[in-house]
């Protein structure tokens, strides 16, 4: 039985919605707004939880799964006429794909893509940058921000399950 995903954007709120059956066509309204639409989610992973999170923990906010979708088709699509030997071309489609799906480059991997741009060697990026890029995640999912706005804070994620 399916738990699905919805977020509503007026009041910045995660919520998931329990079915019965399989329904990927229903779009309930917001249970705190009551008549706003919900946006359905792309579910990044599943997490089970007793009584309190971690301290630390972090929830990580919707993504979008129409834009999520095209991102990957695009990528599919692009890989088979990528030069190996042109590690420009990596990067460009790294770029699109981040600007396609809004999320956003990590500081270590928009430095290693930057410096691979300007025509430097990855090996030696790679060498120099290695713990670095280990260490940190390669995308956050924050939503990027146009200029002139502020990025909208991290989504509340209601604990509640709703019937769809």
């Amino acid at each position: 039985m399916p738990i699905y995903e919805f977020y509503c954007q007026q009041c910045n709120t995660v919520y998931n919605f329990f079915s019965r059956t399989v329904n990927t066509e229903k779009i309930p309204n917001c249970p705190t707004c009551k008549t706003v639409p919900l946006k359905r989610q792309m579910s990044v992973f599943a997490k089970i939880t007793r009584g309190k999170e971690e301290p630390g923990s972090e929830d990580m906010p919707p993504l979008d799964e129409g834009r999520m979708e095209k991102a990957m088709n695009m990528l599919s699509s692009e890989m088979d006429g990528i030069d190996e030997e042109d590690p420009r071309q990596a990067v460009r489609l790294m770029r699109k794909l981040s600007d396609m799906t809004g999320l956003q480059l990590g500081s270590g991997m928009e430095e290693a893509l930057s410096r691979m741009e300007r025509g430097e060697d990855p090996e030696q990026i790679e060498q120099e940058m290695g713990d670095l890029l280990d260490s940190e995640e390669p995308f956050t999912l924050a939503q990027k921000t146009t200029r002139g706005t502020n990025r909208r804070a991290q989504p509340r994620i209601d604990e509640t399950l709703y019937d769809l």
